[in-house]
């Protein structure tokens, strides 16, 4: 005799799969590949799934796998970069540059601002490509990826310069939140700083982030957003960071800003020590037994004297004259023309045609003005 339907054991609900335990060194192969700087959780399921990830020389095709600290993996047949440490730096955006790794219309990136000596590196959140101030980059994907989720509920602040109108009372509303065209916007702290002309400066503070959360519910009171800086992130500052400067944030202050249960739900790992960085040496000459030649003056310069350089047609005018013979009139060779006078006959400097020396009266000695004028000459 069967038992009552009710009295029939209910079939055990699916568990959910938890992730491995890390206390052996395995995980997740997204999770691997996001720590070491390689991408986003996400994105390495897309990886996996185009074939691009193999573990042990197996092509992986779902990211359902664990690997340890022994695997062997690659990425489009090269190895995985060694673990760094984990590293957040403060990055001090202008408007302009994208935050995402490739733009399909050809717009330069914040990627492409990085300074050269600097790892693979993940943005924390994005900003828009017309907002500017703090944004944050670290080499851990599991960081990014935790300090990213509104659940974690790190504030953001903001500086807004708005065109309209607006009153307090219509700001402290946006406390309950807000539903602009079907989307639900979160809480806000908003203050009317001041007034500038047909302008208006607010500070802002919000804890989601959604993609151009701040010009919707700012536009739905009436206000269009023409500057937009975000000051703080959680409890980074932007402070007196210059525009486009990249700081990095100490291993220490790091730990105990973002505290234990942080630290534990990303994985941080603050224990490995930073990686060198690379440091390219320049190229060594040639060796040969012919000594180096000197750097060519350039096609239009020519080097005068020991330390001097003239133009290169400068220089040629000057060697023609000094190729000229004839006597050219100067501020202390000028003589007064003599007209119908030879070379042979031509008077000495300082008389007068009547013979006489300038301020007497007396006449020349007779056979000396030639004489004198010729050596004078």
């Amino acid at each position: 005799m069967s038992k009552p339907i009710t009295d029939r054991a209910k079939p055990a609900k699916a568990s959910k799969p938890e992730e491995p335990a890390e206390s052996d060194g395995r995980e997740r192969i997204a999770k691997r590949l996001a720590r070491a700087g390689m991408c986003s959780r996400r994105e390495a399921e897309t990886w996996i799934a185009t074939g691009r990830v193999a573990v042990n020389g197996k092509i992986l095709d779902t990211p359902a796998f664990t690997v340890g600290l022994g695997d062997k993996i690659e990425v489009d047949g090269a190895p995985l970069p060694a673990t760094e440490r984990t590293r957040v730096w403060l990055y001090h955006k202008p408007a302009g540059l994208v935050t995402t790794a490739r733009d399909p219309e050809g717009r330069p990136t914040v990627f492409g601002a990085m300074p050269k000596d600097m790892p693979r590196v993940l943005s924390i959140g994005r900003l828009d490509i017309n907002t500017e101030g703090l944004l944050l980059m670290t080499n851990d994907g599991g960081l990014a990826r935790v300090l990213e989720l509104p659940k974690t509920g790190w504030l953001r602040r903001y500086r807004v310069r708005a065109h309209g109108e607006v009153t307090q009372e219509q700001l402290d509303a946006l406390k309950d939140g807000m539903a602009v065209n079907g989307v639900l916007y979160g809480s806000m702290e908003a203050l009317l700083d001041r007034r500038q002309g047909s302008n208006v400066w607010i500070t802002l503070a919000l804890r989601e982030g959604k993609n151009r959360e701040v010009k919707n519910v700012l536009g739905a009171l009436g206000l269009s957003v023409n500057r937009l800086i975000r000051v703080s992130f959680g409890p980074f500052q932007l402070g007196d960071l210059a525009e486009g400067e990249v700081r990095e944030i100490r291993g220490r202050m790091l730990r105990d800003q973002l505290g234990p249960r942080l630290a534990a739900e990303a994985g941080a790992n603050f224990d490995t020590p930073p990686l060198p960085p690379v440091v390219q040496k320049p190229a060594e000459p040639a060796k040969s037994g012919k000594p180096a030649k000197k750097p060519e003056a350039r096609r239009d310069e020519r080097k005068i004297g020991p330390s001097r350089r003239v133009p290169r047609g400068q220089a040629a005018e000057d060697a023609l004259d000094r190729m000229d013979t004839r006597r050219k009139p100067g501020p202390s060779s000028a003589r007064p023309a003599k007209s119908g006078a030879s070379r042979s006959g031509g008077k000495p400097d300082g008389y007068k045609p009547d013979g006489s020396k300038p301020g007497g009266g007396g006449k020349r000695p007779t056979g000396q003005g030639r004489g004198n004028a010729d050596r004078r000459r």
